[in-house]
Parts: structure tokens; C-alpha cells; sequence
């Protein structure tokens, strides 16, 4: 099974944009109150809520942080409630991009998208114009340094515990499962205790799209730093190979 830099793109999009705008806890402190309104506050009986506490532990959020945003959830009736939607369309050159929100105000937010898109030159289409191009994924990421494991030793945990395919990259392995495999995929690993550098469900994209213009890549740079400007959007998906 062999890497492919497009985990590596994935990755490098996903830091430098959560590590440019400081709004990860943000994103996962959404995904505690909605995993908590929908299966309950305790994480043995909620595996939801099991994998965004593992994501926030990958994220360096402090326990008790995790802590009070799930009791936030669980003891306040009057706590926002936030509806999940997601964006498709399209950027330059027709790159595909989608857009997952959580919002408490749907009108402000298709609005802000919008926004986003245009400015880049790009737009808005329908739900299921683009995302017949991607394939949902779990996908956990190993530093190579936190890990004392050999590859192949790795690869076989990973495996034994339902994942699809494993790949090598320079400093990183990467675990890629089914999407009801993930959970027991992440829990095989925290058994095994092997550190996490990232654990999550994404979008994968099936090919990719070149942008050699500049003033293309300047427009789709600005597409993404919009959406990644929003606080309502918790993650943007597209197959720009950058």
C-alpha cells in the first residue's frame, strides 16, 4: 500500500488554515454541543462524541475545556442550537469545493459563502454538484516522531481493526477507513496507545485540478481565506492539487 502526496496536501492545507486563523477549538467546541445534543453527554454510550473528544486530545485542547463544553452542552436547554448545512460549488478552472457549517443563523451564513465564493471569482451550486467528485474517508494521521512503531507493525494494527488502505509519507503515516469503520479504527489505535496527530471523517477528492494562472491561484487563495475567516464554517473540502 502505497502514500500518495495527496494525504499530505490534505494535511497542509488543514494547519496552515487552522494554525493561520486560531479557530480549531472553536470548530471542535461546536461539534462537543452538537454531539452532545444528539447522543447524550456520556462518551461511553455516544461514539460521536468519542471521536470529537479524540480530535480535540489531537488538537491539544485541555481536558477540562473539553470538560466544561460538554457539560455546557448537557446542562444548558437554552444552549445555542446549531443546524449543520453544507456548500458546494465551484472556484477556478472548476475546482470543486465544499463547505461544511455548523450555524445558528442559516441566512447569515449561506450569505457569508456566497460572499466568499464570489470574491474569488467562483459560485455557489446546487447540493450535489460536486461532491459525487469526492469520497467521505475517515482519515488518521501518525506523526512519524511521536510514533515508535515500525510501518509495517503499524500497518497491520490498522488493519486488524477494519482500516482500508495505509500510507508513508516523509514524516507521516496515514490511516485511511470507511466512515462506520472509523470509531473502531481510532479506538483499536488508543488501545494500542498510538499517538494521533490527527483523527477525523473528510472528504477525499477522486482526481485533482491543476490552477497554473497566478491569478487563478489568487482567486482561490481568496476563496478559502474567506470561508476560513468564517466562525461558522468547521471545514472546506476541495481537489486543488496546490
Amino acid at each position: 500500500m502505497s502514500g500518495h502526496s495527496k494525504f499530505a496536501n490534505i494535511k497542509h492545507k488543514k494547519e496552515k488554515n487552522d494554525a493561520a486563523k486560531g479557530k480549531i477549538f472553536t470548530i471542535i467546541g461546536r461539534e462537543i454541543a452538537v454531539a452532545v445534543k444528539e447522543g447524550g453527554a456520556d462518551p461511553n454510550n455516544n461514539s460521536k462524541l468519542r471521536d470529537v473528544i479524540a480530535k480535540a486530545k489531537a488538537n491539544n485542547m485541555p481536558n477540562d475545556t473539553i470538560e466544561r463544553g460538554i457539560k455546557k452542552a448537557a446542562g444548558d436547554a437554552n444552549s445555542v442550537n446549531y443546524v449543520s448545512i453544507t456548500y458546494e460549488g465551484y472556484g477556478p478552472n472548476g475546482t470543486a469545493i465544499i463547505v461544511d457549517a455548523l450555524t445558528d443563523n442559516k441566512n447569515r451564513t449561506a450569505s457569508n459563502v456566497r460572499n466568499a465564493f464570489t470574491k474569488g471569482g467562483g459560485n455557489v451550486g446546487t447540493p450535489g454538484c460536486v461532491s459525487f467528485m469526492f469520497d467521505k474517508k475517515g482519515q488518521i494521521i501518525i506523526d512519524k516522531e511521536e510514533c515508535d512503531k515500525e510501518a509495517d507493525d503499524l500497518m497491520m494494527i490498522a488493519l486488524d481493526a477494519g482500516a482500508e488502505d495505509f500510507a508513508e509519507e516523509e514524516d507521516s503515516f496515514y490511516i485511511i477507513t470507511d466512515p462506520d469503520d472509523f470509531s473502531a479504527v481510532r479506538e483499536g489505535l488508543e488501545t494500542e496507545k498510538i499517538p494521533m496527530a490527527s483523527a477525523e471523517v473528510t472528504m477525499v477528492p477522486q482526481t485533482w485540478v491543476e490552477l497554473t494562472g497566478e491569478e487563478d491561484i489568487k482567486k482561490m487563495n481568496k476563496i478559502l481565506d474567506l470561508l476560513d475567516e468564517d466562525d461558522d464554517v468547521q471545514a472546506v473540502y476541495h481537489n486543488w492539487n496546490e
